[in-house]
């Protein structure tokens, strides 16, 4: 399980607090991104973040002004459930001037948006389409067409704040499609929800927008 903190909706001075509840949930990783975050505020969210926490901490940026040496490893994301090539290859390039003196470990990763019922803050900035939740020769033929291009790993993104999660059909299809691992998140409320998506094929899920609105969340 990875909590994904956003620089943006998050404050410096709560790290200290929140890192103790991720601790206590035994999270396996904390993700790092946002779709709207000022330059230079994703360096220091996560040097702060460090002095609390030994979890390994993930960038999940949305754009390359948010990477930061300071984390441990970078999700190289391809937006391939779009057509702008903003998202597939121009922020990718624009990032190589930072990334080939850094220490982070690259990972590339084949970023697929499904539709959650909202009009989330990636699809705004992307200016793509997400694929439909029913649509799933579609979402499983886009996951199969990263892994062909070399991804390592594949991202089923319902979006933040989405009322209606990646469905369990598209998740075991797109699982059994492919033999690189999967990360599902969006719209996950619920440890009953966390537990599903595991269960039908998510290798790791991810969990955001709850967690900002109530930390305890997955006690309960």
């Amino acid at each position: 399980m990875a909590i994904l903190l956003d620089p943006d909706k998050t404050t410096i001075n709560k790290l200290s607090s929140i890192s103790k509840k991720i601790d206590a949930i035994q999270a396996n990783f904390i993700f790092v991104g946002g779709s709207y975050v000022e330059n230079g505020i994703t360096d220091l969210f996560v040097n702060e973040l460090k002095q609390h926490t030994n979890i390994p901490i993930i960038l999940f940026p949305g754009d390359y002004s948010q990477i930061t040496n300071n984390a441990d490893a970078l999700l190289f994301l391809s937006l391939l459930s779009g057509r702008n090539p903003e998202y597939l290859i121009e922020q990718q390039i624009k990032s190589v001037p930072f990334l080939k003196n850094s220490t982070l470990e690259v990972i590339p990763t084949g970023y697929i948006l499904i539709d959650g019922g909202t009009n989330s803050s990636v699809l705004k900035i992307s200016k793509t389409t997400p694929i439909a939740q029913n649509n799933i020769e579609l979402a499983v033929a886009t996951a199969i067409a990263g892994m062909y291009k070399g991804k390592q790993l594949i991202y089923l993104e319902a979006g933040s704040g989405a009322r209606t999660a990646v469905n369990l059909q598209l998740i075991s299809e797109v699982k059994k499609n492919i033999h690189i691992p999967l990360i599902v998140g969006g719209g996950i409320r619920s440890k009953k929800q966390l537990n599903q998506a595991f269960e039908n094929g998510a290798d790791l899920v991810v969990i955001g927008t709850a967690f900002e609105e109530n930390n305890d969340i997955l006690n309960h």
